[in-house]
């Protein structure tokens, strides 16, 4: 079945992904909710990146921020977490803090209002704007996982970030290429959640040493579900 004939079928069907033992929904945002914890995870929203790359006169539209916080508030209220952990590059630089406008200042404070909020620190961000409430941290642990930004080759029960994983999917009726959740059952890779991060395909030589045997599973955001597809059917860039 193609993703086109199939998104008509579903609506906001997350796909469940399991890592070590622990249950996970993969929401068609680029979240990852663990049901019984009520944990939120995102990775990588890049806020501030347009800012970032104003000051290097390379013009974007300056709503990066916005639009990446709004969906986060989307998901929040969809799903009512307890607690959101934002696993590193967070903000995509350490000056992002000082360029964000006060609006947007006002609707990430309103986002963490009446919830944990747990900032695993990035390469982008090692420290996050002090205004910023909540936890700040290297890892973080949900039973025998381990949620890092940076994923280490070796290592197993981990969730990361860090690689903005994308997959290419050809079938009959054509070709995509989305974000993904890359996955053994081992590991996850999250997507990048920002509205300017970009993207890295699975089959790149970067996520070799993580998946010695190659991604099993790309769970891959479709507009209206996330598709669980075998790693046979996905193609290099």
């Amino acid at each position: 079945m193609s993703f086109a004939v199939a998104e008509k079928r579903t609506a906001m069907a997350p796909a469940r992904l399991n890592v070590s033992g622990v249950s996970f929904l993969a929401d068609i945002s680029g979240a990852l909710f663990q049901e019984d914890e009520r944990l939120l995870i995102v990775a990588d929203l890049h806020l501030e990146k347009g800012s970032a790359y104003a000051a290097r006169r390379v013009l974007l539209p300056p709503y990066d921020t916005a639009a990446t916080l709004a969906r986060l508030a989307s998901v929040v209220i969809r799903l009512a977490p307890r607690a959101v952990i934002a696993l590193g590059d967070s903000f995509h630089d350490v000056r992002a803090g000082e360029r964000m406008a006060e609006p947007d200042r006002r609707a990430l404070a309103e986002l963490q209002r009446g919830r944990d909020f747990v900032w695993v620190a990035g390469n982008h961000d090692p420290e996050v704007p002090t205004f910023v409430d909540g936890e700040r941290c290297a890892t973080f642990s949900i039973g025998a996982v381990t949620l890092r930004h940076e994923p280490i080759a070796g290592e197993q029960a981990e969730i990361a970030g860090h690689l903005h994983p994308v997959a290419r999917v050809v079938s009959k009726s054509g070709g995509l290429r989305r974000r993904c959740f890359a996955s053994d059952g081992k590991r996850c890779v999250m997507p990048a959640f920002g509205a300017y991060a970009g993207g890295l395909n699975i089959r790149d030589a970067a996520f070799s040493p993580l998946f010695p045997v190659g991604v099993t599973s790309a769970h891959v955001l479709g507009r209206s579900a996330v598709y669980s597809v075998g790693s046979a059917h996905c193609r290099p860039d």
